[in-house]
């Protein structure tokens, strides 16, 4: 499997703002809802090619933001 059949639900709102701390958040998810080591990475490497609102955009992408 690469990754999740459906996009993890992730919580942002009152939560640490920290790119580290976004990251870390979705790598989790994304793990507990199936995906494989390759799509984590993947994400990691898309959140980290651009600036703070690239990250944003990517998480986005990858997973549900409540």
């Amino acid at each position: 499997m690469i990754g999740p059949k459906n996009k993890p639900e992730i919580e942002l709102i009152n939560q640490d703002g920290n790119a580290f701390a976004i990251m870390g958040t979705v790598s989790k998810a994304l793990r507990r809802a199936g995906a494989d080591k390759e799509y984590i990475e993947q994400y990691t490497n898309a959140a980290t090619s651009g600036d703070y609102d690239n990250l944003l955009q990517v998480t986005m992408e990858y997973a549900n933001i409540t």
